[in-house]
């Protein structure tokens, strides 16, 4: 129930309410606005280059090959790394063991000479730290990272250390990991775009490291303890390793640390490791997984492209956010807005020491596959053909810088750009000119660069989906190859 001295207050309210009232319908009228409302539909826009200079970290090598690249940032008591060691990524996996670098990587933070799985699990929470070592089953390299408050810096890295010089590769725990891996590896083959990432992979790549996608449950059964320390023996070196660090730490204090707890492990003299590029991909051409029962289909369609440091990246870059750079590119807009085929339609440029490759993807309706290959195929034709408007072309550049700009707030990630500079042998102003050569790109080079690496005669595309309702359909876009799910060539759908 309400007090009195609630009802009281609520009645005066009420009367000044009324008063209030009485007044605003007493008073004269205003005279009638003479100039219309301008409508701010968004924000100004300046056409001023953005002007960027990013904080210098601090380099030098060690004296066991360790390249070392140190941030500081004191702005919070947090301080981050990673060591990437060139040659311990699954390119260097050896023939028929798919799979060893990356199984090794995992399996090297399951114990240690000195700790078992457990001890390091109860460290890293007791410390609320992060530790993780990883890699590709198609990369370059092995990858340590972990992260932890100031106070806990040289906890860390000790036990870093040891997980990445001492790892034993338990049987016990390999075993473990063996069992729980192999039902994952089972299960992904149900994946429509599991099957169709694999063999995009073999068609764009062949039988360069880069067409791999995923070790086999035959490969990972057969997989011994000893290959996993004689790939770990062998590959994870320091002479062509790079560690950056970022953070609440000083470039004397990082060197310290680290020369403290990697000083033992060993340059070998080993050469750096170099990578070549796949061999060109065969001419345009359909492939269909028939995947029975599918209720959509999973399409990639693109070629091969180009390395990290070919002179055309910040042209493609720019492509490719026209033509499927997120919720504003123009494959979402006409695939998913206008058409409703689809939830999106994007696409993306991978590019790293050996050439890469663009394509776009989505999922559709079954019934739908043909119009939305359709509408696909013709933004391919329109990038290649038909100058970007201008606007459109200013709104994507100032996208782009402008996502750069923000990356910036974060210490991590300007370290990562600096560590890119490294592996790639980038000029010292690379990052400080990256928006000047972004807003500098013009449409006629979109538009060249379209012509050169969506050549039509050269673009693959790739189907996963019921056979039995799309294989009319993907035969009017070229000759065509089909598969089953276990990756068989067949050439045949079964009715």
């Amino acid at each position: 129930m309400r007090s009195p001295t609630v009802m009281r207050s609520a009645h005066v309210t009420v009367l000044l309410l009324a008063w209030a009232v009485s007044g605003v319908a007493q008073a004269p009228s205003a005279p009638p606005k003479t100039q219309p409302v301008v409508l701010k539909g968004k924000a100004p826009v300046s056409e001023k280059v953005l002007d960027v200079k990013l904080p210098r970290p601090r380099e030098g090598t060690l004296a066991n090959g360790i390249h070392l690249i140190v941030l500081e940032d004191h702005r919070a008591p947090q301080v981050s790394f990673t060591l990437q060691i060139p040659g311990a990524g699954g390119y260097f996996d050896p023939a028929g063991q798919v799979g060893l670098a990356s199984v090794t990587a995992a399996m090297m933070r399951e114990g240690t000479t000195t700790r078992n799985t457990l001890q390091i699990s109860e460290q890293l929470e007791t410390m609320a730290a992060t530790f993780a070592s990883n890699t590709g089953t198609s990369s370059m390299d092995g990858t340590v990272s972990g992260s932890a408050l100031t106070e806990h810096v040289d906890k860390l890295f000790d036990l870093a250390a040891d997980i990445l010089l001492h790892p034993t590769f338990p049987e016990e725990e390999f075993a473990k990991y063996r069992q729980r891996s192999l039902a994952g590896l089972n299960q992904q083959r149900s994946s429509a775009n599991f099957l169709a990432n694999e063999l995009w992979s073999k068609v764009i790549f062949g039988d360069h490291p880069a067409g791999r996608v995923s070790m086999t449950p035959a490969s990972l059964s057969a997989m011994t303890r000893a290959q996993l320390v004689d790939f770990h023996k062998t590959h994870y070196v320091p002479d062509n390793a790079v560690i950056a660090v970022a953070g609440d730490i000083s470039y004397a204090a990082a060197q310290k640390l680290i020369e403290s707890r990697l000083g033992g492990w060993a340059k070998t003299g080993m050469p750096a490791p170099s990578a070549s590029d796949p061999a060109a991909a065969g001419s345009a051409k359909v492939y269909l997984v028939d995947r029975p029962n599918s209720v959509q289909t999973t399409l990639i369609v693109g070629t091969q492209a180009i390395s990290r440091t070919d002179p055309d990246y910040d042209v493609m870059q720019l492509m490719n956010a026209v033509v499927g750079g997120g919720a504003t590119g123009r494959l979402f807009t006409h695939l998913r807005e206008e058409k409703g085929y689809t939830y999106g339609a994007f696409s993306g440029l991978v590019a790293g020491r050996f050439k890469g490759n663009w394509s776009a993807q989505t999922d559709v309706r079954s019934e739908v596959t043909e119009p939305a290959l359709t509408d696909l195929m013709d933004e391919l034709r329109q990038i290649r053909d038909v100058t970007v408007p201008a606007k459109e072309l200013q709104d994507k550049k100032r996208s782009l810088v402008a996502s750069f700009a923000l990356s910036l707030e974060s210490p991590q990630q300007v370290l990562n750009y600096y560590v890119s500079s490294w592996i790639y042998k980038l000029p010292a102003d690379y990052w400080d000119r990256y928006p000047e050569r972004v807003m500098a790109v013009t449409p006629t080079q979109v538009q060249a660069a379209a012509k050169k690496y969506l050549d039509p005669s050269k673009v693959q595309i790739i189907a996963v989906g019921d056979g039995k309702k799309i294989e009319s359909t993907m035969r009017k876009f070229g000759p065509l190859d089909t598969y089953d799910t276990e990756g068989k060539k067949t050439n045949v759908i079964v009715p």
